[in-house]
C-alpha cells in the first residue's frame, strides 16, 4: 500500500516540475537507508547524462551527509566536463530535509543552478 503511495507523490512532483522546466536537464536523487545515488537526466532524448552513487568500498566508514556531499562533489566535476549549469532537481518522493537538502545545498554551491 504505502509503495503506491510513494510512487503516486513521485509522480505528481515530477509532473509539476516538468510542465515548468522545459529545456533544462532533471537531476534527481535516490535515497536508501545507507546510501545516496543522483542521475542528470536528458528528458527530451530519455538518456541519462550523469551518474553518482554513494556505494563504493571506500565510503562505507562515513556518515550518511558525508556520502551525500561527496556524491554532490562527484556531480559537479562531472557535470562541469559536460558543461550542464541549468538543471532542475527532482526530489521523487524524499523531503527537502536532511541528506536530501545538504545535497542540494552542496551542489549550489558548486555552480548548479535550480
Amino acid at each position: 500500500m504505502s509503495n503506491i503511495l510513494y510512487r503516486k507523490r513521485a509522480q505528481r512532483v515530477r509532473r509539476k516540475l516538468k510542465k515548468y522546466n522545459k529545456g533544462r536537464f532533471r537531476l534527481t536523487v535516490y535515497r536508501s537507508s545507507k546510501n545516496i545515488s543522483a542521475q542528470i537526466i536528458d528528458d527530451i532524448n530519455k538518456k541519462t547524462l550523469i551518474s553518482s552513487t554513494s556505494n563504493k568500498k571506500d565510503s562505507k566508514n562515513k556518515k550518511k551527509v558525508d556520502r551525500s556531499l561527496e556524491v554532490a562533489q562527484i556531480l559537479i566535476k562531472k557535470a562541469a566536463e559536460k558543461k550542464i549549469t541549468k538543471v532542475y532537481f527532482d526530489r521523487g518522493r524524499y523531503k527537502y530535509h536532511g541528506r536530501i537538502k545538504s545535497f542540494a545545498e552542496a551542489l549550489r554551491k558548486g555552480g548548479l543552478t535550480f
